[in-house]
C-alpha cells in the first residue's frame, strides 16, 4: 500500500471517528436535556402568558405541590404563586395525574376573598412536562344554582299556589253566591283578603329567596353594626310579640361590627324573631343574645316553643318545608323564612345552625365574620375618654329589666 493510499485511508479514519464522535457528543446532550427536562420545575415559555389570559382560575403545580405560575382569579380561592396549594384534595388531584392522562373532580372550595361563601367548582388536571401539572378551576356554582332554582321553583312554588289560588276561586263563587246575604258577604270576603294576603306574602317571599340566589355578589356592601340590626329587626315585629303575649329579650355583647348589606341582614334576622314569637305561648319570652367567638360574631335566637325534632331539623332550611302544617297554616308561614336566612347568611360568608329539643324550644344561631369598627366611629370618640368595655356574654332568656310597651326588654 503505497503513500497516498495510507494517507487516503487516514482520511476516512478520522472521518468516521470524528463523526462518531460527534455523534456521541450529540446523543449526550440531548440525553442530559432530557433528564433536565424531566427534573426541571421551570414553567414552559408561553404558559404563563395563556395563563393570564384565562378567565377561569387555573395554576401550575410542581411535584411538591407548589404553584409555579397561576391566573389572577385563582388568588380569589388563596392560591398565590411560590406557596403550597392550600387545598389538599387539590394537591392530590395534580399527583393522581403524575403519570399520564386527565383527572377531574367536583369540589367545594371556599374563597379567601369576601363574601367567603362555598363555591362548587370542576377541577380538570392535566400534565404539561414530567414534573409540571396543570390544573384549571372553574367555578360552577352560579350554574348549578341556576338549575336547581328552576327545578325548585316548578316543582315547590306550583304546589303551594294552588292552595291560595283555588281558596281564591272558591270564594269568589261563595260571595257570587250569597249576593243576597251581606253578613255572609263579609264574611266570605273578610277570608278572600286574607287568602290574598296569603298569596302576595308568598310572592314577595319567593322574589326575595330568588334575588338572594340569583345574584353573584352583594349589591351593598359596608360595616354593618349588629346592634342596629338586632334593633331593627326587634322593633320591625314587636307589635307581633305584644299581640302574642311574647316578650322579647335582647343580651350579649354591645359594639361589634359585620361586612355585609344591612336590610339583608336585618330581614334574615327578622324571619327568626318572627318564626321564635309564632311558635312560642303566651306569657313566654323569646331571647336574642350576640357575642364574640374569636374572629365571628354570634346572634343567637331562642324561644320556649314547641321545639323541632331531629329528623325535621335536617330539612327546616329547605324551601317550603314546614314541621308543624297546622300551625304554619294557622300563623300564615310560607315556609320559606329560614331557606331565605341561610342563603342570606351564607352571602355574608357565615352560616346558620339550630338547636332544638320538643317540648323545650329552639335555638337558631347566625355565624358571621367579625369586622372592625369603622374609622368615623373611633374618630368620634372624644379624647381622654375611652370606649366602653364590652359586656360579659349573658344568657339572652335571663337578662333582667323592665318590659317597654312593646313587649321588647333591653
Amino acid at each position: 500500500m503505497n503513500s497516498s493510499q495510507l494517507a487516503l485511508l487516514a482520511l476516512v479514519m478520522g472521518v468516521v471517528l470524528g463523526a462518531s464522535i460527534t455523534l456521541l457528543i450529540i446523543g449526550a446532550m440531548r440525553a442530559r436535556a432530557r433528564v433536565e427536562a424531566r427534573n426541571s420545575t421551570a414553567v414552559p415559555e408561553g404558559v404563563p402568558d395563556v395563563l393570564a389570559a384565562m378567565d377561569d382560575s387555573a395554576l401550575v403545580v410542581d411535584g411538591s405541590g407548589t404553584v409555579r405560575a397561576a391566573s389572577a382569579s385563582a388568588e380569589a380561592f388563596g392560591i398565590h404563586v411560590d406557596e403550597v396549594v392550600p387545598d389538599e384534595r387539590i394537591r392530590e388531584l395534580a399527583r393522581a395525574v403524575r403519570s399520564g392522562g386527565i383527572s377531574t373532580a367536583s369540589l367545594t372550595l371556599r374563597r379567601s376573598s369576601s363574601p367567603a361563601e362555598p363555591r362548587l367548582v370542576s377541577a380538570r388536571a392535566t400534565t404539561i412536562s414530567p414534573k409540571l401539572v396543570l390544573i384549571v378551576i372553574r367555578d360552577i356554582t352560579e350554574r348549578e344554582r341556576v338549575e336547581q332554582m328552576r327545578r325548585d321553583f316548578v316543582a315547590n312554588t306550583s304546589h303551594e299556589l294552588k292552595t291560595p289560588v283555588g281558596a281564591v276561586s272558591l270564594l269568589a263563587e261563595a260571595i257570587e253566591s250569597a249576593a243576597d246575604d251581606p253578613a255572609q258577604v263579609r264574611i266570605f270576603a273578610g277570608r278572600l283578603s286574607a287568602e290574598a294576603q296569603r298569596l302576595a306574602s308568598l310572592t314577595s317571599r319567593v322574589m326575595n329567596l330568588s334575588r338572594l340566589q340569583s345574584a353573584d355578589e352583594l349589591a351593598e356592601v359596608g360595616d354593618v353594626s349588629v346592634d342596629s340590626v338586632v334593633t331593627a329587626a326587634i322593633e320591625a315585629h314587636a307589635l307581633a310579640a305584644g299581640s302574642s303575649g311574647v316578650t322579647v329579650v335582647r343580651g350579649g355583647t354591645r359594639g361589634l361590627y359585620v361586612r355585609g348589606d344591612t336590610q339583608i341582614l336585618t330581614e334574615a334576622l327578622g324571619n327568626l324573631v318572627a318564626n321564635a314569637i309564632a311558635y312560642s305561648p303566651s306569657g313566654s319570652s323569646v331571647g336574642i343574645g350576640v357575642k364574640q367567638v374569636h374572629n365571628s360574631v354570634e346572634i343567637a335566637v331562642t324561644d320556649r316553643g314547641i321545639g323541632i325534632s331531629e329528623a325535621d331539623q335536617q330539612r327546616v332550611f329547605e324551601r317550603f318545608f314546614r314541621s308543624d302544617q297546622a300551625r304554619s297554616r294557622r300563623t300564615g308561614g310560607t315556609g320559606l323564612g329560614l331557606s331565605i336566612v341561610k342563603h342570606a347568611v351564607q352571602r355574608h360568608g357565615g352560616e346558620v345552625r339550630v338547636w332544638s329539643r320538643v317540648g323545650r324550644g329552639s335555638t337558631f344561631t347566625i355565624q358571621l365574620p367579625i369586622a372592625t369598627p369603622p374609622d368615623d366611629l373611633e374618630a368620634s370618640t372624644p379624647r381622654g375618654r375611652r370606649r366602653p368595655k364590652k359586656t360579659k356574654k349573658t344568657p339572652a332568656a335571663s337578662t333582667a329589666a323592665a318590659p317597654n310597651p312593646n313587649g321588647v326588654t333591653e
